[in-house]
Formats: structure tokens, C-alpha cells, sequence
């Protein structure tokens, strides 16, 4: 009996441990939605500013972190933007090296995650969000974040254009981008985000705001990504790296479309809205 009890004992320790790492892992993807979130939620703010001609600040993520310095006790929440990026990191590239218990395409469990495509890109997205907690602490720090996106969307462009075979390499950049804000979109559009939420525990009100945020958020930031992926592919076919254009102008852009101003305001609320979903991805997320 007493030897059942201590095997019991063990197993249920044994369980403890492995528990613990993927709690930690849980939190710090939840931490990395939140950051992502607010960043977004700043960006739309300050790209709906701009529609009505009231914005001097550049609309993307630069923007939003000379907004967020410009509060009370903005170089603090500047550090905590960054620690939620590094556990965004973290959490990510855990995805990559481990596998994910996400669902995949089917709605099955960790098989999805283990794939190598799915793997190599959350190793993608992990260098992304690295990056961007580097160049938020260089901010925070006061070194850093003097390039805009459209300066440094140049900049890769001009480096790439002068490479061997570089209009091609731009071109396919610029294809990728368009492809993958397509996808962004179309998957949004059908709901594709609702297989990665713990919808049973939502009640109606909160499904239907889950939803909604998800399609246009979703939606709102693939039509960002392919329309920055035009402008590269310009900017390949006229050998001319000033075509290119990082978030900011792309989002300007689209109030010189026949729609007006009232493009960029849709395209607005939707990182707004994209922002929110963020938000009830670091509740509501199958992590």
C-alpha cells in the first residue's frame, strides 16, 4: 500500500514539473498577445488621426511607440511593451523547437504543431518578434527608433536591388507579401481563428464580439500586408527602391483611392479591431 502511494506520489510530481515549463510558456504567449494588441490598437488610432488630417505621427509601429513615451510613465510602459515582445519571443520559438498543441487544420492537437512547415514558421515568427522587442527596448532605452517603416522598407529594398538577381528577389518579396496578406484575409473571412479559441467557454455576447474583430481585424491587416506588397513588387518593376512603402504610407495610400479617406478609416477600425482580437487571444487562446 505504502509503495502504491509513493509511485502515486511520484507520478503526480512527474506531472507537476512537466506542467510547470508549459505553464510558464502559457503566460508569456498570453503576455506577447497582450503587447501585440496594444500596438495595434495605437496604430489604428493613429491611422484614423490621419484620415481626418489631425495626424503628425507616423502610423505604424515607430508611431506607437512615440505615443505610448509621450504618456505619464511612458518609458516604464515602454520596458513592460518590450518584456511582452520577449515573452512573445519566447513563446514562439518554444513553438518552433517543441511543436504546438494548437489545432491544425483538421481541429486535431499536437500532430499540426510538429509539422516542419508549421515549425520553420514559428522559427520565422520568432526572429520577427525578437526583433521588435529589440528595437522597442532600444526605444525605451532612448537608442534607437529612428527609422521609420517606410525608411527601412526602403532600405531593405535598396539593398536587395543592388544583390545579383535583386529585382527578382525584390519580386518575389513583394509577391510573398501580397500572397500572405491574401491568406491573412481569406482565413479571417472564414472564421479560420475560431479553431485556435476555447469558444466553449465564451458566452454568446463575447463569441459575437470574438468574431467580429477576428473578420475584421483579420481582414484589415492582410489588406495592409498585400497593399505594402504591391509597392515592393512597383518598386521591383521600376528598379526604383523609393516605390516602396512600409506601413505608414501604405496606409496613407489608401486614402488617395477613389473611396477617399473613408478606405483608411475602414482599414483603421479593422487594426483597431485587430488590436482588440489580440486582446481575446491572451484570454481566450488555446495555448
Amino acid at each position: 500500500m505504502s509503495s502504491h502511494v509513493q509511485s502515486k506520489g511520484r507520478r503526480a510530481a512527474g506531472a507537476a514539473a512537466r506542467r510547470s515549463p508549459r505553464e510558464a510558456l502559457t503566460s508569456a504567449g498570453r503576455a506577447g498577445f497582450v503587447a501585440r494588441g496594444v500596438v495595434y490598437v495605437l496604430i489604428g488610432v493613429l491611422a484614423i488621426r490621419i484620415a481626418f488630417g489631425a495626424g503628425g505621427q507616423q502610423a505604424d509601429r515607430q508611431g506607437a511607440l512615440q505615443s505610448i513615451a509621450g504618456q505619464p510613465f511612458g518609458t516604464a510602459m515602454l520596458w513592460v511593451l518590450a518584456a511582452g515582445f520577449a515573452c512573445m519571443t519566447l513563446w514562439r520559438a518554444a513553438q518552433a523547437v517543441i511543436g504546438t498543441d494548437e489545432p491544425g487544420e483538421g481541429g486535431s492537437g499536437t500532430g499540426a504543431g510538429g509539422r516542419p512547415g508549421k515549425r520553420l514558421m514559428n522559427a520565422g515568427r520568432a526572429v520577427f518578434y525578437g526583433s521588435v522587442c529589440w528595437g522597442t527596448a532600444a526605444f525605451a532605452a532612448g537608442s534607437g527608433g529612428s527609422s521609420s517603416s517606410d525608411q527601412k522598407s526602403q532600405d531593405w529594398t535598396r539593398s536587395a536591388l543592388g544583390l545579383p538577381a535583386g529585382r527578382w528577389l525584390v519580386g518575389v518579396a513583394g509577391c510573398g507579401l501580397v500572397v500572405a496578406g491574401a491568406m491573412i484575409a481569406i482565413r479571417a473571412a472564414r472564421r479560420k481563428f475560431l479553431k485556435k479559441m476555447t469558444t466553449a467557454g465564451m458566452g454568446r455576447r463575447t463569441r459575437e464580439a470574438v468574431v467580429v474583430s477576428g473578420m475584421g481585424g483579420g481582414i484589415a491587416r492582410g489588406t495592409v500586408f498585400a497593399g505594402a506588397g504591391v509597392f515592393v513588387l512597383v518598386a521591383a518593376v521600376r528598379y526604383d527602391p523609393d516605390q516602396a512603402k512600409g506601413v505608414d504610407d501604405t496606409l496613407r495610400s489608401f486614402a488617395h483611392t477613389a473611396a477617399g479617406p473613408w478606405l483608411l478609416v475602414a482599414v483603421a477600425v479593422g487594426l483597431v479591431l485587430f488590436g482588440a482580437f489580440s486582446f481575446a487571444s491572451a484570454r481566450w487562446r488555446r495555448l
